[in-house]
Formats: C-alpha cells, sequence, structure tokens
C-alpha cells in the first residue's frame, strides 16, 4: 500500500494491491501504520448503476471517512467545507474501482458524493466518529455554482438528496464547517 497526498490538505489517495490468482482476489485495503487513523464505525453500501449519492456531511459530530469499493466502480467527489481551508468550496474527484484498488481517505470538514458506474457496486466506509441523525446534511448535487460534470443528466437521486440546500446557502447557515 502506498499513501499519496492530494493538492487539497488531508485529503489522501490510497493506492492498495490486487493480489489475483485462480482462485480470486486479496486486497489489503487498511493498515494502521500506513494511515495512521481511529476508525469506531464501518458501513456497507450497494448501489446500482447510475446512482448518486450525496453531498454527505455532519454538521456537529464531524466524520473522516475512508473510502474503499470492493465491487464496481465509482466517481467519487468531495467539497472542501472547512472554514479556514485554503481550499475552501473547492472539488476533488477521483474514479474508485475494484479493478484499481484505490481508496480516498477524507478528513473531516468535507462534503462526500459519488456517482455509480457499474450494475452493481459495493463501497466500503471507515468512519472516525459515529452517525448522527440529527446533525446530519449536505449539498445538491447539481449546484450550478459548483460546476461539477456528472457522467449523467438523468441519474437516480434519492428524495432526500434532490432536497438539500445550495453551497451558498450553506455558506449563509453555517459558513463552513
Amino acid at each position: 500500500m502506498k499513501v499519496l497526498k492530494t493538492k487539497i490538505q488531508g485529503l489522501l489517495i490510497v493506492k492498495q494491491k490486487n493480489n489475483t490468482d485462480v482462485r480470486g482476489c486479496l486486497r489489503e485495503t487498511f493498515n494502521k501504520k500506513l494511515l495512521k487513523k481511529n476508525f469506531v464505525f464501518e458501513y456497507c453500501t450497494t448501489s446500482k448503476q447510475n446512482v448518486l449519492r450525496g453531498f454527505h456531511f455532519q454538521t456537529k459530530f464531524q466524520q473522516a471517512k475512508y473510502v474503499n469499493v470492493l465491487k464496481g466502480k465509482i466517481l467519487d467527489v468531495v467539497i472542501d467545507l472547512r472554514k479556514k481551508s485554503k481550499t475552501f468550496g473547492k472539488i476533488y474527484k477521483i474514479i474508485l474501482s475494484s479493478k484499481n484498488a484505490t481508496g480516498l481517505y477524507i478528513p473531516k470538514g468535507f462534503g462526500h458524493a459519488y456517482y455509480s458506474y457499474e450494475k452493481n457496486n459495493i463501497i466500503y466506509y471507515k468512519l472516525d466518529n459515529f452517525y448522527q441523525p440529527k446533525y446530519e446534511s449536505g449539498i445538491i448535487f447539481n449546484d450550478k455554482k459548483l460546476k461539477i460534470k456528472w457522467p449523467k443528466k438523468k441519474m437516480i437521486v434519492s428524495k432526500k438528496d434532490k432536497k438539500l440546500i445550495s453551497f451558498h446557502k450553506f455558506c449563509n447557515i453555517y459558513g463552513g464547517l
């Protein structure tokens, strides 16, 4: 495994290795010696093709996330929402897939979204804080000011995610995380 820095402070790419043979594949997805983080909560989501989830975050009890794709392929997109960050409002996009064996460590203070390319996608998360529904929030995925080019115009988006606020409204309400 290799941990690589991005241009956004604290946002890390984790390059893994698929060890494949006639039986299948073995991949080390986490090593505390390389990614020195204390995770307390894990979960797994499945997403069908053309599903978009996000942008999600918690306004209090923020969570750092480590995202891996166990099956399939996603476009993972984050937005820096940290008030004092030099890259506040900046977007970072990366393809994560079971084939490229790449994970993304997302520090606290980011909004997170992803688009699913394949029929069956399994996404695995490690988080450093517990889910607190009272503080969950988000930014609408198609906010024109963010200028994100998603792979498709018509995507499967939950009713809840369609009602998320604009980046401008987020800034007016919270000023950042």
